[in-house]
């Protein structure tokens, strides 16, 4: 099964490439702690979406870090990589979103596939549900990975999340959203919409922690042409949480909750970057990680 990294961001909100910042004293990344639980809980390849301009820092540090751990592949997600006739705009300098991210795979992939984003620490636990659920699924089955959203929060200001509607184990819809704290109340909004409203601690949100079968790859080129052709290319993003709700609407697909009590870490915000590194100090000194990743 192939684990895929989505690591193409800029990390504006972050001032810079937040994916290759050290967190422990072996100068490890978030990166090499998801791909260690990933290995544990079933992959065997792991696929990188970079930026073309970085892969050599790529290569030069986890890449090599990950020599006979695990099978290592990169993709690039390229600006120019549009439908024949699309104009970019002059401006557009953000890469176009997970959707596309994702898409750059399509030759690359197995039929198995899990995607994470590099700057999201997940848990073991959140591998090993995937994973054992791309085991036995049928083409047409998906797994989406769901946390609490009260665990995935930032206290330094407002994060993106899709925001979970469910029904009997299985996802109905998925909205993306800003979710933030207010005097330990938690509020969220549609994105684009200045339209917030309380929500409780346990509502369910996407990390974009999914498990999906190349079936995804065929309603990502019809919804790639869609995008492109209908949207404001100066700032929409083409986001894998839509067109996962696309196929469940179209009952292309159907999409199976599978809750985790895992805690989310990230660095969305430079202040979080302190809060993991102590937050895996201790998980060191608990025991869930070794001192030394790769020794």
């Amino acid at each position: 099964m192939d684990l895929v990294v989505m690591a193409a961001g800029m990390g504006s909100r972050f001032g810079g490439l937040k994916q290759i910042q050290p967190i422990d004293d072996d100068n490890n990344f978030i990166l090499d702690y998801s791909i260690y639980d990933a290995i544990r809980a079933g992959f065997d390849r792991v696929i990188f979406i970079i930026k073309e301009e970085n892969y050599d820092i790529f290569t030069s540090t986890i890449g090599n870090r990950l020599g006979g751990k695990i099978k290592v592949e990169y993709a690039f997600q390229r600006l120019e990589d549009v439908p024949a006739g699309t104009i970019i705009p002059e401006n557009r300098v953000k890469p176009w979103g997970t959707a596309h991210a994702i898409y750059a795979t399509k030759d690359i992939v197995s039929d198995r596939f899990a995607i994470i984003n590099a700057d999201d620490f997940y848990g073991y636990e959140s591998f090993k549900i995937v994973a054992d659920f791309l085991k036995n699924c049928n083409d047409d089955e998906f797994v989406c990975a769901g946390f609490y959203v009260k665990n995935t929060l930032s206290s330094r200001g407002a994060v993106k999340r899709g925001l979970i509607s469910a029904k009997d184990g299985l996802v109905q819809g998925m909205v993306e959203s800003e979710v933030e704290y207010r005097e330990d109340k938690i509020f969220a909004t549609s994105l684009g919409k200045d339209a917030w409203r309380e929500i409780p601690n346990n509502s369910l949100a996407s990390m974009n922690m999914f498990g999906f079968t190349k079936k995804i790859m065929t309603k990502l080129k019809t919804e790639s042409q869609n995008f492109f052709a209908k949207s404001d290319l100066s700032k929409s993003e083409f986001l894998i949480p839509y067109v996962i709700d696309q196929m469940i609407k179209e009952k292309e697909a159907k999409v199976y909750l599978r809750e985790t009590t895992s805690k989310w870490y990230g660095i969305t915000y430079k202040e979080d970057l302190q809060e993991l590194k102590t937050a895996i100090s201790q998980m060191i000194a608990d025991g869930k990680y070794p001192a030394h990743l790769y020794q």
